[in-house]
Formats: structure tokens, C-alpha cells, sequence
């Protein structure tokens, strides 16, 4: 079993340097993501990824994601992010990646209604 953090300390890097492709290409084609507590994905397919992040995130150059820490737990990566960019205040958020083959298979999003403590 390859180090499942790897690719999301990749794809962590090109979010904030907001390199689509570079980003893309750490996750599967059949990718899926979840806000939780939904039930369905929010995004479904690399396709959706891309266009989603091309259109609602890399286009904001205020937009950083801070590391406070990371969790693994077999293929599972837990990191407990600030946000800083989406809102007037920066925003918690902890995003677990499901790891397979080497590649963000899955990804469940939780973040706070709270305001970060900066």
C-alpha cells in the first residue's frame, strides 16, 4: 500500500497554488464528493471537479487553504483546514480522503458555521 498521503499533500499544494491541472490529476476519474451531512455527492466525476473548481474556487485569488493538521487512518487522510478567501472571515473545515490506487477516490466535507478563531 502506497503512502495515501501523498496525493492529498499534492493536491493540498495545488489548491493553493490554484493549478487546476496539477490538482486534478491527484484525483480518480470516478471521484466523489460529499457536504456533509448530504447524503448524495456534491460532485460526481473528474469532469465535475474540474469545471467546479475552474469556475467556483481557482478564480479567486483570495482563495488559501492553512494546514492545522493531519490525521492518517489506513487510506483514509484527515485534515483539519482554515479557509481563508470564501468568506469574509477565514473558515474551519476537516476534509477526509478516501485514498485508493494513489488517487483521491472520495473526499466527505464538514465544515463549521462558526467563524475561525484567527
Amino acid at each position: 500500500m502506497s503512502d495515501p498521503t501523498i496525493p492529498v499533500a499534492r493536491q493540498f499544494e495545488a489548491y493553493n497554488r490554484h493549478d487546476l491541472p496539477a490538482f486534478v490529476a491527484c484525483f480518480a476519474a470516478d471521484f466523489q464528493a460529499f457536504r456533509m451531512p448530504a447524503l448524495q455527492p456534491s460532485l460526481q466525476g473528474i469532469g465535475a471537479l474540474e469545471a467546479f473548481y475552474a469556475e467556483h474556487r481557482f478564480n479567486n485569488p483570495a482563495l488559501r487553504a492553512e494546514l492545522i493538521s493531519r490525521t492518517v487512518l489506513g487510506r483514509l487522510v484527515f485534515d483539519h483546514e482554515r479557509i481563508h478567501g470564501l468568506q469574509a472571515q477565514p473558515m474551519e473545515s476537516m476534509a477526509v480522503f478516501e485514498v485508493e490506487d494513489a488517487l483521491i477516490k472520495t473526499a466527505w466535507f464538514y465544515v463549521s458555521d462558526a467563524p475561525s478563531p484567527t
